[in-house]
C-alpha cells in the first residue's frame, strides 16, 4: 500500500492545472489578457483609426510616437499616462501608433489588460518575460476609488519589484484623471488626516511613476470640424463645407459637448445617411 502522503500528493497534482503555454505571438499583433485560467487571447482585427485622422493632439502624438519607436528599436523608453478630457483620442492614439509602427516593427505587440484584472498582472508579465517580442501593455480608462487596492498591483509593474519590469514591456495607460483618483477624495483624505501630506502620498504618487504625462484637452470648434472633414475625405463622403458646418454644430449642440468622439458619432450618422460603408 502506498504512503498516504504520496496519495495526497498525487491527488493534488491531478487537481492542479497544467502550466499555460505562451501563445504564438507571431499569430497576431494584439492580445487581450484573461486570468483564471491565465491566457493571452489573440485579436484578429484591432478597432482603430489611422493616426493621421487624429486632429488637435499633434504634440502628444509626436511625443508618444517617438517614445514608442525607441521602445520598438530596443532602446530605453518611458511608461506613459495619457490623461484628460473624455473622447479626445487617448486610447485611439495608443492603438493608432501601434498600428503604424507595427508595420515597420512586426515584433511590436500590444496587450490589453482590464483594470479589474490588475491583481493578476504579475502573471501576465511572467508570460511576456523573455520573449523576443516587444509589448505595449495597455490599460484603458484607469482610475481608482478610495477603497480600491488595485493600484498596488499597478505599482508592481511601474516599479518592477525585486525582479524588475521586463525590458521588453512598457505600460501605457489612459485616464480622465491626472492623479488617477477623484480630486474631492484627495482633498477629503488630506483634511481628515493627522499628517495631511502623507495621507494620500501613496496613491497620488502612482501617477508620478509614469515617465510621460500627456494631457488631452477639449477641442475648439475649428478642430472639431477639421476632425469630421478628415473622416469625410478618408472615407469618400461627399458634403459641402457649409452643410458640414451647419449639421455638425447642430449635432454637437444636441449633445452638449464637443470632442473627437462626438465628431466620429456625427460622421457615422452622416456616412450612413449617404449610404457609405465604413
Amino acid at each position: 500500500m502506498s504512503d498516504p502522503l504520496d496519495r495526497i500528493a498525487d491527488a493534488l497534482e491531478r487537481m492542479s492545472p497544467a502550466p499555460i503555454a505562451a501563445p504564438d505571438f507571431d499569430a497576431a499583433t494584439a492580445f487581450v489578457w484573461h486570468p483564471d485560467p491565465d491566457r493571452l487571447v489573440p485579436v484578429p482585427e484591432v478597432n482603430r483609426v489611422d493616426v493621421g485622422l487624429l486632429v488637435g493632439i499633434d504634440r502628444s502624438r509626436d511625443t508618444l510616437m517617438a517614445n514608442t519607436e525607441q521602445f520598438a528599436k530596443g532602446l530605453p523608453a518611458n511608461n506613459a499616462l495619457l490623461w484628460g478630457a473624455r473622447g479626445m483620442g487617448k486610447s485611439s492614439l495608443v492603438k493608432a501608433i501601434h498600428g503604424k509602427l507595427g508595420v515597420e516593427y512586426p515584433d511590436l505587440k500590444i496587450v490589453e489588460v482590464q483594470r479589474e484584472d490588475l491583481p493578476t498582472i504579475g502573471r501576465c508579465l511572467n508570460m511576456l518575460r523573455g520573449a523576443r517580442h516587444r509589448f505595449i501593455m495597455f490599460c484603458d480608462d484607469l482610475s481608482f476609488s478610495h477603497d480600491d487596492a488595485h493600484y498596488k498591483s499597478l505599482k508592481a509593474v511601474l516599479d518592477g519589484g525585486i525582479e524588475g519590469r521586463p525590458d521588453n514591456v512598457v505600460l501605457y495607460a489612459t485616464s480622465n484623471r491626472r492623479h488617477l483618483m477623484p480630486r474631492d477624495m484627495i482633498e477629503n483624505e488630506r483634511s481628515t488626516a493627522i499628517t495631511p501630506g502623507e495621507a494620500v502620498e501613496e496613491k497620488v504618487s502612482l501617477s508620478d511613476r509614469f515617465g510621460l504625462w500627456l494631457g488631452f484637452h477639449p477641442c475648439d470648434q475649428d478642430q472639431y470640424l477639421a476632425m469630421i472633414r478628415g473622416y469625410c475625405d478618408a472615407h469618400g463622403v461627399d458634403i459641402s463645407d457649409e452643410d458640414l458646418r451647419a449639421e455638425a454644430i447642430e449635432w454637437q449642440a444636441t449633445r452638449g459637448s464637443r470632442s473627437g468622439r462626438v465628431a466620429w458619432q456625427y460622421f457615422v450618422d452622416l456616412a450612413g445617411s449617404k449610404g457609405v460603408t465604413l
